[in-house]
């Protein structure tokens, strides 16, 4: 059997075989109460509409039933909930869990996946390839990927800006994380990473029933998963016999050399990293620089001081363009702990097995977190930072996105490539709609450049 089918076979099982005491729903906050394959659907499919609905008709607190049927869902939105589920014990508080669903995919190594001493072991060996230190030396790298591939656009162009900041940030993953140069591999990869990342929600359900998987589009999942596999496999066995390892500075480089002698990452490992990153941080930032060049298209005052900015480096300005975009516009709606014991949140006294999650969406969009919520506005980033809990893009606590340094930094430089080479203007209005796990433009927040 291949690594490829052992993770396959593993991974499928927390999904399809998970077994949680039977949970009495008066134990529970209040919530809707039909059938969990319904919940499921409005909580993935529509969840822009659907978790603020949940949020109007029960309040701060309420509770879905979701697929596996049987497991229980409770949404917490206020910040003085978010702090008690971020400091949480996390032997209590179990991160992993709650992100099985993604399992097949990313692999049991996966740091989204893991919980206690593997956890704390694999972010341990992740963190110095993000750093304060790294992150300067990836910048160079970063600041020339985009400035290729943005100064292939053409004046006059009207174009779906996701599509392009996908193909960027997608160009920085292969290149500053995987640290793959090679023209034919990357030919390759982009492919296979192309339909990794796109995987829909209807998948994402069906890993819980393997049989789906000798069907349709859950066959090309896998058929795909096994060619991504074998090209990553590949690239990291070359580059462990690589004679100049120690003198590069991508991530994949730095994470085999991380740790010490005899606690170093396997090879399944690095590729369960490498793929949780690819997952984690491709999409995710392409949507919110999509959104970020949107806004701004929209606002000509706005726009001018942001190209003023990149022009002057004041990139304090860009990064606070960044960051409101994660806010006015949550790419990932929301953070999720699976309590293995029983547990009081907020009040309530809640069984082991439950999973419990503060809402990005609602803490995003509550005005008492952000006057004008509806508004965008920079200037809350600036010189100062919204109350503690109420802007959580990144997660928090000790399972806060290792990742957010290199999103940010990756972020004002992508800005700065395309504000001193363009002007921008909005073409026509969008809004959010659901592709995996991720929240993008329905539209693909289409922008012209001059």
């Amino acid at each position: 059997m291949t690594s490829t089918e052992e993770r396959m076979a593993k991974m499928a099982l927390p999904v399809a075989n998970q077994h949680f005491a039977e949970i009495d729903p008066g134990q529970l906050p209040p919530g809707p109460r039909w059938h969990g394959l319904l919940q499921s659907i409005g909580l993935l499919r529509f969840r822009h509409r659907f978790i603020p609905a949940m949020h109007r008709r029960y309040g701060d607190v309420f509770s879905l039933k979701i697929l596996p049927e049987g497991r229980w869902l409770v949404i917490f939105n206020r910040p003085e909930h978010v702090k008690e589920i971020f400091a949480g014990d996390p032997e209590v508080f179990h991160a992993g869990k709650g992100n099985a669903i993604l399992g097949p995919i990313m692999g049991e190594h996966s740091l989204l996946l893991q919980d206690g001493k593997e956890h704390k072991r694999a972010r341990a060996l992740l963190m110095p390839a993000f750093n304060g230190q790294a992150l300067r030396g990836y910048r160079d790298l970063v600041d020339r990927v985009a400035a290729e591939q943005v100064g292939r656009w053409r004046s006059g162009e009207e174009f779906r800006s996701l599509d392009r900041m996908n193909a960027l940030t997608l160009e920085v993953i292969l290149r500053v994380v995987f640290g793959v140069t090679e023209e034919g591999r990357l030919d390759e990869l982009r492919p296979c990473v192309n339909r990794t990342v796109n995987v829909s929600p209807a998948v994402l359900l069906g890993w819980g029933y393997p049989v789906l998987q000798r069907f349709g589009t859950w066959r090309k999942t896998v058929e795909n998963a096994y060619r991504l596999d074998e090209l990553m496999y590949a690239e990291i066995r070359e580059r462990r016999a690589a004679p100049d390892l120690d003198r590069r500075s991508d991530v994949l480089s730095r994470l085999i050399l991380a740790g010490n002698e005899g606690d170093r990452l396997t090879d399944e490992e690095l590729r369960d990293q490498l793929v949780t990153l690819l997952l984690a941080g491709h999409e995710t930032t392409a949507s919110a620089l999509s959104w970020a060049l949107y806004e701004l298209g929209r606002d000509r005052a706005l726009l001018a001081r942001a190209r003023e900015a990149a022009r002057t480096g004041d990139d304090d300005f860009l990064e606070a363009v960044l960051k409101e975009a994660m806010r006015l516009h949550p790419v990932i709606p929301m953070v999720v702990r699976t309590l293995m014991r029983p547990t009081t949140v907020a009040g309530w006294d809640l069984p082991a097995g439950a999973t419990v999650g503060p809402s990005i969406l609602i803490a995003h969009g509550r005005d008492d977190n952000h006057p004008e919520p509806e508004r965008f506005d920079p200037a809350r980033f600036l010189g100062q930072n919204p109350p503690v809990n109420t802007w959580i893009p990144f997660g928090g606590g000790v399972r806060r996105c290792i990742g957010a340094g290199f999103s940010l930094m990756e972020g004002v430089a992508v800005l700065r490539q395309v504000l001193t080479a363009y002007d921008v203007t909005a073409a026509g209005s969008d809004r959010p709609t659901v592709r995996n796990i991720t929240s993008v433009p329905r539209h693909g927040s289409r922008i012209r450049v001059s």
